[in-house]
């Protein structure tokens, strides 16, 4: 198949040498001196370019708040017949861009990434699919992400962005909580390190993704909860009540299984 990505960043760039085992693969970044030299992949300098490529698939993997802007600035060059695909942590507004667009879709969420992930090992990762999303592109996707023994899910635009406030804002607002905390002359036990370590992976993240994926419009429903469960310790501990702290932490028990 013949494919075009659009963004060269981490994502962008692990797509681009992947698929391109098997397919004609061609990458465009709007910013040249951010764009990764990528080995065996071509690349545009121009976007009109698409137009002489004439890709099967358009594959967006640029920044959230740009990945609307990236489609249009792309569909005067694409034929009708070519199917576009998000791989957006946050679905956001795509779903009213697609219902319009006139375009076949793949709305698709990996959910792993160079900074936790051992890119070089996927097994067990997982991958969401947007429901809706054309037969052909998801059967596509799927016969190419098989190879990593993913674990496949389906989901609308708002179940999607409702579980990624779970999946993703809770845990990063946990992380960056702890981060915001901690002194640096402290003398750092087991659990502590542990905790240092993820933190420090998930600030190495761009401040657009994070900021995808705390700008969620389920985002606040998570950081009430935590605050919530906060205050409701800090009460434990000032009363120095055991017998309640017990029944708190049978409840986390459960919680974590």
């Amino acid at each position: 198949m013949k494919i075009m990505i659009i963004g060269a960043g981490k994502m962008g760039s692990w797509f681009a040498k992947e698929l391109a085992w098997t397919n004609d693969v061609v990458i465009y970044n709007k910013e040249p001196n951010k764009k990764q030299d990528i080995e065996r992949i071509k690349s545009f300098d121009k976007l009109s370019s698409i137009k002489t490529f004439k890709p099967e698939l358009l594959l967006n993997a640029v920044s959230l708040k740009n990945t609307v802007l990236a489609f249009r600035e792309a569909m005067p060059f694409i034929e009708k017949g070519c199917i576009i695909a998000d791989i957006a942590s946050i679905k956001g507004d795509l779903k009213d861009f697609y219902k319009t667009c006139g375009f076949d879709f793949v709305s698709m969420h990996p959910m792993f990434g160079p900074t936790f992930a051992n890119m070089g090992s996927l097994k067990n990762e997982n991958i969401i699919f947007i429901k809706n999303s054309c037969k052909e592109g998801i059967t596509f996707f799927k016969d190419f992400f098989s190879r990593y023994h993913l674990k496949f899910f389906e989901y609308t635009f708002e179940e999607h962005d409702e579980m990624m406030a779970n999946s993703l804002t809770l845990p990063f607002l946990c992380s960056m909580a702890f981060a915001g905390s901690i002194k640096k002359d402290v003398v750092p036990g087991t659990t502590f390190e542990r905790h240092l370590k993820i933190a420090r992976k998930l600030l190495k993240e761009d401040d657009s993704l994070l900021g995808e994926i705390l700008f969620n419009a389920h985002s606040i429903t998570k950081l009430n909860l935590i605050t919530g469960r906060l205050e409701y310790l800090r009460h434990i501990i000032m009363a120095k009540d055991q017998e309640e702290l017990s029944s708190f932490l049978k409840k986390l028990r459960e919680n974590v299984g």
